[in-house]
């Protein structure tokens, strides 16, 4: 069913609201063959942008191809090597034929090797037939490189939740040796192909490529600006029109500041307000519809909050109030942190959680916005 209100899948085209020039950024980076970061909260719009840029670059009739994998479920560095190079050659290839000859053609001499029964069973395409080395995990992140100059068209490799490398047994080693095949690219390779890595853990994301400063001058940020609440509005009012509804402008902006100009919670907070209503839509019809986003996402804070020791709820209502200098004496003493040392600490908790980061100026934010309104409303009962 076709809706203007879409939260399950990545947006392009129409439904595409603002952020122009960060595609066009995007796009020109990629056409470049520059290695790209991304790392926004969740549901911010990563995936969006990134299809648009692609959406864009088809429109040009630029000949290109695009393999895209999640390390969400990577927890070793052969896992990491198996699911990246069975998603590239899975690209070029559809039979089981097709398979053993790219892997024999593309990696020689590697460890790596095609078997039939893991693949009938797993649809894992590589296989390890001794322990991963170096040369291995070299052969595996050049591949993308070789593979696209025999095709004749340029590979985008897309890995969404990058920071899980940091989960595997040895996540420095990794980033070590892709930072050691960045550096090494030459202009066919680049040519060839570029790496478009992104995350929604911001913290573990900064860590990596901010404190750790791994890929430093091999790789671009692209920073997802904000969409103006106005264009969020008229786009969500388009919608309604489209189905003979209206809805008030002002209680729609006060909307977009509540959940922060998220368009993801402001279209699921649209699509329950189309299912309530049949005609003009007044505040009672959005406060039901907020009421239903909070049943839905309740337990899931609850759960965030569950698992706080007390220290760090009382550093996180801090943030809630308001406050910046936590290891000053006053804020120490009023909200019973115990000490400075103790508060480094428990920032650093908050942030290993997902649960608040700090922008270049060292101010907190809470991530999710939907949470800060729940957490601040219905925890700590704040009006």
């Amino acid at each position: 069913m076709d809706t203007p209100f879409v939260f399950n899948k990545p947006v392009t085209g129409r439904y595409f609201i603002g952020r122009k020039a960060d595609v066009t950024i995007l796009s020109n980076l990629l056409r470049d063959g520059e290695n790209v970061v991304m790392y926004e909260p969740p549901k911010a719009g990563k995936d969006s942008l990134l299809q648009q840029a692609f959406f864009d670059m088809k429109l040009s009739l630029r000949q290109f191809r695009i393999v895209s994998l999640s390390l969400l479920n990577v927890r070793t560095v052969a896992d990491f090597c198996m699911k990246l190079g069975s998603a590239v050659i899975k690209l070029y290839g559809t039979t089981t034929d097709d398979y053993a000859r790219l892997v024999s053609e593309q990696l020689p001499g590697s460890h790596f090797v095609f078997d039939e029964q893991v693949y009938q069973t797993t649809e894992r395409i590589l296989s390890l037939g001794w322990d991963i080395d170096d040369d291995d995990i070299r052969a595996i992140l050049t591949l993308p490189y070789r593979i696209a100059r025999t095709d004749g068209r340029k590979l985008f490799v897309c890995i969404d939740d990058f920071h899980n490398v940091m989960l595997t047994e040895d996540g420095d080693r990794i980033c070590n040796l892709m930072q050691e095949v960045f550096k090494a690219r030459t202009a066919e390779d680049r040519a060839s192909g570029c790496y478009v890595l992104y995350g929604s853990h911001v913290n573990a994301m900064k860590e990596i490529f901010e404190h750790r400063h791994f890929f430093h001058r091999q790789i671009e940020r692209v920073r997802l600006s904000e969409i103006d609440e106005k264009d969020i509005a008229d786009a969500v009012n388009k919608g309604f029109l489209s189905s003979g509804k209206v809805i008030d402008r002002s209680l729609m902006l006060g909307a977009c500041k509540l959940f922060n100009c998220n368009v993801y919670y402001i279209n699921c907070f649209a699509s329950i307000c189309d299912s309530l209503s049949k005609g003009y839509m007044m505040e009672p019809v959005l406060t039901e519809a907020l009421t239903n986003m909070l049943a839905i996402h309740e337990p899931r804070f609850k759960a965030i909050m569950s698992d706080l020791t007390t220290f760090q709820v009382c550093l996180l209502r801090a943030v809630v109030d308001g406050h910046t200098k936590f290891s000053s004496a006053e804020v120490i003493h009023r909200y019973d942190l115990n000490s400075s040392a103790n508060v480094r600490r428990l920032k650093d908790a908050l942030c290993k959680k997902e649960i608040i980061t700090f922008d270049d100026e060292e101010n907190p934010h809470i991530i999710d916005p939907l949470f800060e309104y729940w957490v601040t409303k219905y925890y700590f009962g704040i009006k």
